[in-house]
């Protein structure tokens, strides 16, 4: 008969008892220690197969290990009148004493491996007290210190290159006490900005101001790769803020990884990774950007493995697997994506003297060059399997903007040597002129967009840059077109005043329309945000810096207070959903392009021309500096990339 005692033992003969968590107040620790038994069980039993396993290789195995130790008793000997056995010249001495030693080898070996076994077993068991939490760190320290050991045999030292003639990177402060007091303020709003990311966000994308935590985008992947700290070096380093800009340093010299699983943006990391790192390091000379610049470009390269070689989109950082955006045209590659890669990877074959990223883009340039336009213009899709374009809808906004932007800074960047590119940036403004560029009923001039043969009167924030654009590439423009390109850009620029002031907020929307009574106002809900954008304030330091007319200080002077008034929140700064709307409500991000390029463009407006001469810089699209390549104060005539 069983007694009550050993019921316990059988669950089968347990009744199923219905019994809340009260009646076993200590449950769950049971079970967590019942696991742990089990699994000490296991470790105890594979510990003891592993080095008990020994015991039973047959004897002759054993006595071959052992006999390795036998060159302690083999003597040299010729005579044998003493009872050895001679053996090729080697006498073998008293073969009881030998079987002695063996067993003392064995009884040592035997005490040492059960001497590490309890060792084992007491680490188990050590493990096994430690909480998920304690034990996942240790995997994740021993994980860290097999990486940092695989980076230091990957990285191998660059060539030592000349730094091209570096002016006007620590000056610019004007004599002007109200404008020096402006300048000062987006200083402040940078400090703002700053450490409000490096207190409630650090080490991820971007942050959320409002919810006071990391945020981030697709464009970047499922990964924390500090986008706001690489977009906000330069700046950093132009406003004299030298303590965050070492912060940011370091962060990226201990945290910045590019061998994560992560799918990203090959035009987005190009131009903020790249773009910021590569100017991070021209401006304070510091080898860790240079490095990590070339570390990600690596990443890059798979996504040129198609059968045209332009680009996908997207490349998995790990994997190199690269696709399309699946809203794009029947898979194709956009205009604006592939065709914004020229400034930065011209830079990295000069640092690194690999032709391989120039041969990348030049390769672009060249298929481009072959193909039939319509009208003149570029498509922005084109497939990159067939190498025929997507959908014919041109625009010098969203997909399309930095590819014309390209073209002329491109010429710019080579000392004005690469006069290909200009010869297809003027071929492309022509068409831009003749097919999208109109005036209003209001005397407005604005840039359309064309979509299968029809010109859609609406003009987006980030057509705005076209007016600085316009302005930048005057001088060197065909006929002695000069004068007109400049008034070109001037008009632009009015236009886009005119989209912030008659906003309640004097914010520009995302998108404003041209039609009827209606000129350079939103008309959807989904196009009256402003997200902190740059485009409008660039094209203002542009043609501030080429006319010096104080209109443009003015109207920068607008925007900086209306973003200081309505975007501005206790944890950052935040774009806001309707700039019609006295009281709006905020969208809740701090975009790593405010930092990059809204503050950095205000900051250089209210600054002397002597800061970053544009003689001697070129800014890429997110606003990152990249000094003039010119022949004469640098190797690269003689770099085989450029040969």
């Amino acid at each position: 008969m069983t007694t009550p005692a050993l019921l316990p033992l059988s669950g089968r003969r347990l009744p199923p008892l219905n019994l809340g968590a009260s009646a076993f107040p200590h449950h769950r620790a049971t079970l967590r220690l019942s696991e742990k038994f089990i699994l000490l069980l296991i470790l105890s039993a594979f510990i003891t197969l592993c080095f008990g396993a020994f015991f039973f290789l047959p004897d002759s195995s054993k006595h071959k290990r052992f006999d390795l130790g036998l060159e302690d008793v083999l003597i040299p000997h010729v005579d044998t009148s003493k009872g050895g056995k001679n053996l090729g010249g080697y006498l073998i001495h008293g073969q009881g004493h030998d079987e002695h030693r063996h067993r003392e080898e064995e009884e040592r070996l035997r005490n040492k491996i059960r001497a590490d076994h309890e060792k084992a077993l007491e680490e188990a068991k050590e493990k096994l007290k430690k909480s998920r939490d304690e034990i996942q760190a240790e995997i994740q320290t021993e994980k860290n210190k097999v990486v940092q050991e695989l980076k230091k045999k990957d990285s191998k030292p660059l060539p030592p290159v000349p730094l091209p003639n570096l002016i006007g990177i620590n000056s610019g402060e004007p004599a002007d006490p109200d404008i020096r007091e402006k300048r000062n303020k987006v200083k402040e709003m940078m400090k703002h900005a700053w450490d409000n990311y490096r207190q409630y966000g650090w080490g991820h994308n971007e942050l959320k101001p409002i919810a006071r935590k990391g945020h981030s985008t697709n464009i970047f992947g499922n990964s924390q790769m500090g986008a706001t700290i690489v977009d906000a070096l330069d700046t950093l380093y132009i406003m004299g803020l030298h303590d965050e800009f070492r912060e940011g340093q370091e962060w990226i010299d201990k945290n910045l990884d590019f061998s994560v699983n992560s799918e990203v943006s090959v035009f987005e990391v190009n131009i903020r990774f790249i773009g910021g790192l590569l100017a991070a390091y021209y401006l304070s000379g510091q080898e860790v950007f240079k490095i990590k610049a070339v570390q990600l470009a690596g990443k890059l390269l798979p996504a040129f493995n198609t059968p045209t070689g332009i680009p996908w989109a997207m490349v998995n950082l790990k994997s190199g697997v690269g696709r399309n955006w699946g809203w794009a045209s029947a898979g194709s590659s956009i205009l604006a994506e592939f065709g914004t890669l020229h400034m930065e990877f011209v830079h990295l074959s000069y640092l690194t003297g690999d032709p391989v990223y120039y041969n990348k883009v030049m390769h672009i340039r060249k298929l481009l060059q072959k193909m039939d336009r319509p009208n003149g213009l570029y498509p922005n899709y084109l497939n990159p399997r067939t190498g025929r374009w997507g959908q014919h809808h041109t625009s010098v906004g969203g997909l399309g903007d930095s590819f014309y932007e390209y073209l002329l800074k491109a010429w710019l960047m080579s000392d004005k040597m690469d006069t290909e590119a200009r010869k297809m940036y003027d071929d492309a403004i022509e068409a831009i002129e003749k097919h999208l560029i109109r005036k209003s009923n209001g005397g407005l001039t604005f840039i359309g967009e064309w979509k299968n043969g029809h010109l859609e009167r609406k003009m987006g924030h980030l057509t705005c840059f076209a007016g600085g654009m316009f302005a930048l590439g005057a001088d060197g423009s065909r006929d002695d077109k000069a004068g007109h390109y400049l008034q070109l850009g001037a008009e632009i620029a009015h236009t886009c005043h005119e989209s912030y002031d008659r906003t309640t907020l004097k914010l520009g929307p995302e998108a404003f329309k041209f039609d009827g009574g209606v000129e350079a106002v939103a008309v959807r809900q989904n196009e009256k945000y402003y997200i902190l954008r740059p485009e409008v304030i660039e094209t203002y330091w542009y043609m501030w810096r080429f006319t010096h007319d104080p209109k443009y200080r003015q109207w920068g002077w607008e925007a900086t207070q209306a973003i200081d008034k309505y975007c501005r929140v206790s944890g950052g700064f935040s774009g806001v959903k309707d700039v019609y709307s006295s009281s709006p409500t905020y969208d809740d991000v701090q975009q790593s392009f405010f930092l990059a390029e809204t503050l950095k463009y205000l900051y250089l407006l209210f600054s002397n021309d002597d800061l970053l001469p544009l003689d001697n810089w070129v800014f890429n699209t997110e606003a990152h500096p990249l000094p003039v390549l010119h022949l004469a104060n640098t190797t690269l005539s003689g770099n085989p990339a450029y040969r």
